[in-house]
C-alpha cells in the first residue's frame, strides 16, 4: 500500500478541521507509519500506522512495541521535523533546543552518540531509534506543537 493514501480515499477522513484522524492498515516496504504535516489538505489529513506498531498489546512487534511510532507520527502532525531536520548536519528542524545531526539512529545507541560535532539527542520521539530507547521531547519541540494551536495557526480550529 506505501503511503499513497489509498485508506484515506476508502475511508475519507472524519471532521479534520477539528478531529485527528487515524488510520490502522499494513502499509508495506518498511514504513512503520507516515503523517501529513499541518496545511496539507483536509481530503488527507491524519496519521496512519501499520497495526503491528500501533499501540502496546495484542498484534504489535518488538523493537516497535510501546506505542512509540504513533507519538513519532502524531508530532509530525503536529508540525515536528525528525531531529535530524530531514537532511546532513546543516539542515534545521526548526527547534533550537535539539542538536544538528546527520540522520537517524537506530536500535538503542549508547550515549553519547556523536553526529555534527554535537551529542545526538537519541533519547527524542522525533528519533528512530527502538520504542524502548525514546522518551522525550524537548521543550523546544513542545513549544513548536504547542504553537500551531494558537489563533491563527495551521490547526488552532482543533480548540474548540
Amino acid at each position: 500500500m506505501g503511503t499513497n493514501n489509498a485508506v484515506k480515499s476508502a475511508y475519507p477522513p472524519v471532521s479534520p478541521e477539528t478531529h485527528l484522524n487515524i488510520w490502522v492498515c499494513n502499509i508495506g516496504g518498511g514504513i512503520l507509519g507516515y503523517a501529513q504535516f499541518p496545511g496539507g489538505s483536509l481530503t488527507t489529513d491524519g496519521v496512519v500506522c501499520s497495526p503491528q506498531y500501533f499501540g502496546n498489546t495484542g498484534y504489535v512487534s518488538a523493537p516497535f512495541n510501546k506505542g512509540r511510532t504513533m507519538t513519532h507520527e502524531v508530532g509530525h502532525y503536529l508540525n515536528l521535523r525528525h531531529i535530524w531536520g530531514d537532511g546532513r548536519c546543516r539542515q534545521d528542524d526548526f527547534v533550537a533546543d535539539t542538536p544538528s545531526s546527520d540522520g537517524p539512529n537506530y536500535g538503542c545507541p549508547t550515549y553519547p552518540t556523536v553526529n555534527c560535532k554535537s551529542p545526538d539527542m537519541t533519547m527524542n520521539y522525533m528519533d528512530y531509534v527502538d520504542d524502548a530507547c525514546m522518551y522525550m521531547f524537548s521543550d523546544g519541540q513542545r513549544n513548536r506543537m504547542r504553537a500551531i494551536f494558537q489563533p491563527g495557526g495551521a490547526r488552532a480550529s482543533m480548540l474548540n
